[in-house]
């Protein structure tokens, strides 16, 4: 199938804005009381053609964007590679695991964030059997200053693994390392989301 293709979920952006009173550019964490207001928007989603809402801003496309630590006190950083399938985001580095969610049969709005974060984290970086209570929800990212993040809100969840229980299952589209956490900075090319969240969480002595 092509990517286009693919039917994804997606809330209008009034809703998730409550008519922009919600609106935010950054990271902004599970405590805000924005963030809660958005979460309780969620499960008012539709599922919509890809290729169609690249272009359509008045929706926002629902990202799982995990983020992963490990014992050690480091992050694990990727690089997108050439092979990749956003290419407006070829050799960009990242510290955000996901990519857009699909649909559950009879699942309610927690289980589809879920298990939609759950099968990125399979299919990019070989981790399974996750459970739930691994998986936390720290926030939300957004950037309508940026043609990609104008038609996508990211959510951010953390979870701590052992660093031997990942690596970068297509080799050709990803490659990853694991730095410490001050150091996070010293990589030159970070999308945007990721610059973001590190200045929001780890600059700051978080």
């Amino acid at each position: 199938m092509n990517k286009y293709d693919e039917q994804i979920i997606v809330v209008d952006r009034e809703s998730i804005f409550s008519h922009e009173k919600n609106a935010f550019n950054g990271f902004i964490s599970i405590e805000d009381q924005r963030a809660l207001e958005i979460f309780e928007t969620l499960s008012k989603y539709q599922v919509k053609r890809r290729g169609d809402m690249e272009e359509t801003p008045e929706f926002k496309q629902l990202i799982s964007y995990c983020v992963l630590e490990n014992q050690e006190d480091e992050l694990l950083v990727y690089k997108r590679l050439t092979g990749g399938g956003e290419e407006r985001l070829h050799g960009l580095s990242s510290i955000g695991v996901g990519g857009h969610m699909n649909q559950l049969e009879g699942g309610d709005i927690e289980r589809v964030l879920i298990e939609n974060a759950r099968r990125e984290l399979e299919e990019e970086v070989g981790l399974t059997d996750i459970p739930d209570s691994d998986l936390e929800l720290i926030g939300f990212i957004n950037d309508d200053g940026d043609e990609v993040g104008r038609v996508h809100i990211g959510l951010v969840f953390r979870i701590c693994v052992d660093r031997h229980d990942v690596s970068a299952v297509e080799t050709d589209t990803l490659s990853i390392q694991w730095m410490v956490k001050n150091r996070l900075m010293e990589v030159p090319t970070y999308e945007t989301w990721s610059r973001l969240i590190i200045e929001a969480m780890y600059m700051t002595g978080h």
